[in-house]
């Protein structure tokens, strides 16, 4: 029944993530924004969820809307036109997506929700 979860739950992210990325002029920039935002929820899914909601929303849904294989696809992309904005692009991608999910996990202690 886990397993099925994260499945459906990835399913439906990485059906999310395609739909944003195909839609766009700048596929990299989306990919950052979908990067940072899902560490964000996901600082908020491990302070407030456990067990199966964790599974489907965290490790499901945030696990396949984000994507690492794509960030390092696009930081090289970025790094044959100039290395130093595909070097800009990893570490402020690995920088503000850390930043993120502190300030997800933060927001939830602070409003006082976390489990």
């Amino acid at each position: 029944m886990n397993g099925l979860l994260v499945a459906l739950g990835g399913a439906l992210g990485a059906s999310v993530r395609f739909v944003l990325v195909a839609g766009s002029n700048n596929p990299p920039a989306v990919t950052f924004l979908i990067n940072i935002a899902g560490a964000f929820l996901l600082g908020i899914i491990a302070a407030t969820t456990a067990g199966r909601v964790r599974l489907f929303v965290g490790t499901g849904v945030l696990g396949g809307f984000t994507t690492y294989s794509a960030f390092a696809v696009d930081a090289l992309s970025l790094m044959s036109d100039s290395i130093l904005t595909g070097l800009a692009y990893a570490v402020l991608t690995v920088v503000v997506g850390i930043v993120a999910a502190a300030f997800g996990l933060h927001l939830v202690r602070t409003i006082g929700g976390e489990r």
